[in-house]
């Protein structure tokens, strides 16, 4: 299916806003540095500049530009969604009618537990991780609210026993 036909089937017009201007070109400096701030987005200025063998400033306007290229989006924390009381996580696919994705994003945004949204090719439309207390919360969350979304077709949902999170390449934050 070409890509225009196939983003227009889920909810992408093809009249999308003009793309914003492509980053700047990484090199090894710029790459070691984003290894080093996945695996430790609180590190200093200092260490960073220390670590990837250039000056204060050098990191600094480095990290800036790579900000403002839009490659870093920002900082966060890696949570234990378990030990956070968030005992039940799951992944949830959904179908959805057809040219209605910003609508359905907008509703799942708003979700109490959604984690990360995606729109995906293949026999669903939409990956959705949640995060709940527990299964009531989770059953609640899947068959009251997103069932309930009018152009939710269908859900599947997948409960995650076990996760990990992968830093960069691969490794586990420690």
């Amino acid at each position: 299916m070409p890509d225009e036909q196939m983003a227009n089937s889920v909810g992408q017009s093809s009249a999308a806003p003009p793309p914003s201007p492509p980053a700047r070109p990484l090199d090894n400096i710029d790459r070691a540095i984003l290894r080093m701030l996945q695996t430790d987005g609180r590190a200093s200025i200092r260490s960073v500049a220390e670590r990837v063998h250039v000056s204060r400033a050098n990191a600094y306007a480095r990290i800036n530009r790579l900000l403002d290229d839009g490659v870093i989006r920002g900082f966060s924390a890696l949570i234990d969604q378990e030990r956070a009381g968030q005992g039940a996580s799951a992944y949830i696919t959904l179908k959805i009618v057809q040219n209605s994705w910003r609508t359905v994003r907008t509703q799942l945004t708003a979700l109490p537990g959604a984690a990360h949204i995606a729109l995906v090719s293949g026999d669903f439309d939409v990956l959705l991780l949640v995060h709940a207390k527990d299964n009531r919360e989770l059953r609640e969350l899947v068959l009251t609210r997103i069932q309930s979304i009018p152009e939710v077709l269908s859900t599947r949902t997948l409960l995650v026993f076990e996760e990990t999170d992968l830093g960069p390449e691969g490794e586990q934050p420690g």
